[in-house]
């Protein structure tokens, strides 16, 4: 039967508006199924973001780290066999007709020596036309702590003068730096650095001198440790004036919990803050506590420097101190590669076989640190030269890298970030090839820094703000002696029987290390 024209039209028009609402519905499905693409896309991208945080935190928690110097607790009970050399048992074994040298480091000139003699008897000697002795071994012995009272006896003459009066002459007694405390000048130094160069907290000290027979409470040994602070403050000051001579200040913070910080919170973050700088044989490590992290702090801490070079892990608030000072900001390589080393770390299994760009990145980086490597024994000139001829070419191929791959990368992630803050701090990365004197990294400042990060493990916070300031300035003591090259419990030994006679700018300055060291080595 054929259709009439009208009827053709109206089933032609039903079947477009058919067409049209299918290709409606699929349009919109089309955009339902994009958008749920999307979001799948974006969990996928999140949960990968999500697992590479939670892979670095186990690897931080549960991971072997050079950086976590409390690694070896876990063996504390078999640490003997654990670190114990194999070619070494037999040196437990008795002597066998092999001769040969176990290679091991002989002991310093310097030590004190005691011979402790083997005699033949009268008996055995009888007949002999000479006899004389060999030095067969050398042991290294040590004295345990001993305690003991010493009782100070002032010897007074008494005359009489013309009018028959009497007159008392009195000897003078060595001075005390802690007026009327009943601790020796030697004891407290042990204190000192027990607690600040071995991270010993107080309640053991006060244990170990108890157990030697000495009963003196934590908060006497507390009161010892601020008291010779504030006598060494002058001293500090001396440190920072020779620390601002120099042409590079290395700075870096780390947190300290203070309990009794007035209006802040006892859980709250304040921070130790540390400078290492000054002339090539006049260098000092510095740690000042703040309760803030503001860019006041560093400001303060450099008033006065002028030698044109802050070396940083990156921190904005040393940006104010630049500006301020006209300083130029020096990077940390160091930062940089640690960046990408955790998010090398984090990488799935599956993928290690391949490169990463992870990957890609420290191996530009590796090669910088083989150059330096390579140059430490140079000139400032001829690190300089070599700088430029080597570390440069590097340097450029390393930007190129970065700047292609960088927006091929999803921002948030462990690789993101490290190529993010590469890219903001590459100006300041690259100084240290301007200038030989300068270093590629912050970790002289780490280093100088890591004893209180250690110590703070043991001892946990500081009560006071009072308690905080003496921890700084024992720390520089300590560090400072360090650096220098002095045994530190030899050289605060002398600083504090010295300073209560210090009563001038000429006999202080005797007492820096670099003085101290000069003067006891022509002795």
């Amino acid at each position: 039967m054929k259709m009439s024209p009208k009827a053709q039209s109206n089933q032609a028009s039903t079947s477009v508006e058919t067409t049209t609402e299918m290709a409606a519905l699929l349009s919109e499905k089309d955009d339902i199924i994009d958008k749920k693409s999307e979001v799948i896309a974006w969990q996928q991208q999140r949960i990968a973001l999500l697992e590479e945080y939670l892979n670095l935190a186990n690897q931080k928690r549960f991971g072997s780290s050079s950086e976590q110097t409390t690694a070896e607790q876990g063996n504390l009970f078999n640490e003997a066999e654990i670190t114990a050399e194999p070619e070494q048992e037999e040196l437990l074994l008795p002597d066998t007709a092999s001769k040969t040298k176990t290679g091991r480091k002989p002991f310093s000139d310097k030590l004190p020596r005691e011979q402790v003699f083997a005699y033949l008897s009268e008996k055995d000697k009888a007949g002999a036309i000479d006899t004389f002795f060999v030095k067969v071994r050398e042991e290294l012995d040590i004295i345990p702590a001993q305690v003991r009272v010493l009782e100070y006896m002032q010897e007074k003459a008494v005359f009489k003068d013309e009018q028959d009066k009497r007159i008392i002459k009195a000897a003078e007694v060595t001075l005390h730096p802690v007026g009327k405390a009943m601790g020796s000048v030697n004891l407290m130094t042990y204190v000192i650095v027990s607690k600040y160069a071995d991270g010993m907290p107080l309640y053991r000290l006060e244990n170990i001198i108890r157990r030697y027979g000495g009963d003196i409470s934590r908060a006497t040994l507390a009161n010892w440790v601020i008291a010779l602070a504030r006598q060494v403050q002058p001293l500090i000051h001396l440190l920072r004036e020779y620390q601002h001579n120099g042409p590079l200040i290395m700075a870096d913070e780390t947190r300290i919990q203070v309990l009794k910080e007035p209006g802040a919170s006892p859980t709250g973050d304040k921070y130790m803050w540390v400078t290492l700088g000054g002339e090539p044989n006049r260098q000092s490590v510095l740690f000042e506590y703040d309760p803030s992290r503001s860019q006041e702090v560093p400001l303060r801490l450099l008033d006065g420097f002028t030698g044109g070079y802050l070396q940083s892990d990156g921190y904005a608030g040393y940006n104010a101190v630049c500006k301020e000072y006209k300083l130029t900001s020096l990077g940390c390589w160091d930062h940089a590669r640690r960046k990408f080393k955790e998010a090398q770390i984090v990488q799935p299994k599956s993928k290690k076989t391949k490169v990463s760009k992870a990957d890609m990145a420290l191996s530009y980086i590796n090669k910088l640190y083989v150059i330096e490597r390579n140059i430490k024994s140079l000139s400032a000139d001829g690190k300089y030269q070599a700088r430029q001829a080597q570390s440069v070419p590097v340097l450029n191929k390393l930007k190129k890298w970065l700047d292609v791959q960088r927006p091929k990368v999803v921002k948030d992630s462990l690789t993101g970030t490290a190529m993010t803050y590469l890219h903001n701090q590459w100006d300041k990365l690259t100084v240290y090839c301007k200038d030989g004197r300068l270093n590629i990294s912050n970790i002289l400042a780490e280093n100088a820094i890591r004893p209180f990060a250690v110590g703070r493990k043991a001892w946990l916070f500081a009560d006071s703000p009072a308690g905080a300031h003496a921890s700084g300035i024992h720390y520089s003591l300590i560090e400072t002696a360090k650096l220098n090259g002095l045994e530190p419990y030899h050289y605060l030994n002398a600083v504090f029987k010295a300073l209560p006679y210090a009563d001038t700018v000429e006999k202080l300055e005797r007492l820096l290390p670099w003085n101290f060291k000069a003067e006891n080595k022509e002795s």
